[in-house]
């Protein structure tokens, strides 16, 4: 449970450094994103989680 929670941190700690360090940066590209079709931010967000299940496990097999 406490590394579940370190994790969910971390995502805190880096998904809010974007808005916190660059807010007109980060409206420009929520905006651009959300332009993209439904299929481009399927592959996306597919990519993110195998990257991060591909880090994860890197990471619990040491």
């Amino acid at each position: 449970m406490k590394s579940l929670l370190i994790g969910f941190g971390l995502m805190l700690l880096f998904e809010g450094l974007g808005p916190l360090l660059f807010p007109r940066l980060w409206q420009r590209v929520l905006r651009q994103i959300g332009g993209w079709p439904a299929a481009s931010l399927h592959r996306l967000g597919g990519a993110l989680v195998v990257s991060g299940l591909v880090i994860l496990w890197m990471v619990m097999r040491e």
